[in-house]
């Protein structure tokens, strides 16, 4: 472990074993990151009045993270998503996941990277990288799949770079599970939000939120976001993918390839606005629509049903069973990196 001038503190044990919280700092703005699910607990940035901002859901104990199964800013893994029936196909192998959504797979299962203690492989001030092993079959999922998340602080933008490495072929497609309420954690509902997503096109879900396989246009549906809208308005409009989902939560295809800028969200009464940048394909838009009521965050804050929006890059849900999607096929000793940055400044 490489520790430079790194705050470091405890944060509880779980299973006998320390669960830390690193702090990092960079003038106005400030992040602290869990080793319990390599999870993001708060994301401080100055509003445009210079009045500090926590933008993230979390909790003040590893109980309450345990406890809760939102996935709270979490990175999920190694299969972030939804594997339809909890099965698919490597490389011709069947492939039996964890039925944690019966009949289908959520985000790994009951052992995904969000329920693991992970290492501190080197802090400082303004960054800090994680590691797990995630082993051969855990949740069905082939291969020892070391991983490893940096976080890193610079100025008013947190970067999520992302590095898996597995010793037989695998499947690997993570994210963060990070809530963001742009006004602050505590201040309830984000549907005065405005939203924007650089995407003409989205994936189509059954109410189980399992793929059909379409990548359809969101052209003249509530799943146009190319030009800010305000959340309440596609909120409370008739539409079948809404209904199922009680509100947003499903994939769209961001326009372009390579590391862009997909999606920008501004709060209503912060004046602060977020854009989003990453390299992968796909990004699952969700308004916290399942989210329970009353749900005790930190600092005394109460969630509940849409407390925060999620923004999670990644490859498209259930890929292995649609040829048509970007695969998520990782090939023994090959690496995978991914890089997503969320950038803060005032709204425009």
């Amino acid at each position: 472990m490489q520790i430079e001038s790194a705050d470091l503190c405890p944060f509880g044990s779980l299973r006998g074993r320390p669960v830390t919280q690193i702090r990092l700092t960079d003038g106005p703005c400030s992040a602290e990151i869990l080793t319990y699910g390599a999870a993001l607990r708060s994301l401080t940035v100055p509003d445009p009045t210079g009045k500090p901002v926590d933008l993230v859901l979390g909790f003040d104990t590893v109980e309450d993270y345990v406890n809760q199964d939102c996935y709270i800013g979490a990175i999920v893994g190694p299969v972030a998503n939804r594997i339809g029936g909890a099965a698919c196909l490597v490389n011709g192998r069947a492939l039996a996941l964890d039925p944690n959504e019966a009949p289908n797979c959520l985000h790994s299962g009951l052992a995904g990277f969000d329920k693991a203690i992970w290492t501190v492989e080197s802090a400082s001030d303004r960054a800090v990288t994680l590691s797990h092993v995630h082993p051969d079959g855990l949740g069905g999922i082939p291969g020892d799949l070391r991983v490893s998340v940096t976080y890193t602080l610079a100025g008013r933008c947190l970067r999520i770079d992302y590095r898996a490495v597995s010793d037989r072929d695998t499947i690997c497609n993570p994210t963060n599970h990070s809530y963001f309420n742009l006004n602050g954690h505590e201040s309830g509902s984000v549907e005065g939000h405005s939203v924007c997503i650089h995407a003409a096109r989205f994936t189509p879900a059954d109410a189980a939120g399992i793929p059909t396989g379409e990548i359809l246009p969101v052209a003249r549906t509530p799943m146009d976001l190319r030009q800010p809208k305000p959340l309440r308005a596609g909120l409370s409009a008739e539409y079948a993918q809404l209904r199922l989902a009680r509100g947003y939560d499903r994939n769209w295809a961001p326009d372009g390839a390579g590391f862009r800028r997909i999606a920008a969200v501004c709060g209503d009464r912060s004046g602060i606005r977020m854009t989003v940048w990453t390299d992968r394909p796909g990004v699952q838009f969700y308004t916290g629509n399942f989210l329970p009521a009353p749900l005790p965050g930190k600092s005394g804050a109460v969630y509940g049903p849409r407390a925060g929006l999620c923004l999670e890059t990644q490859a498209f849900p259930d890929a292995p069973n649609h040829a048509g999607f970007p695969s998520i096929a990782l090939k023994a000793g090959e690496i995978w990196t991914s890089r997503t940055e969320y950038r803060f400044d005032a709204a425009e």
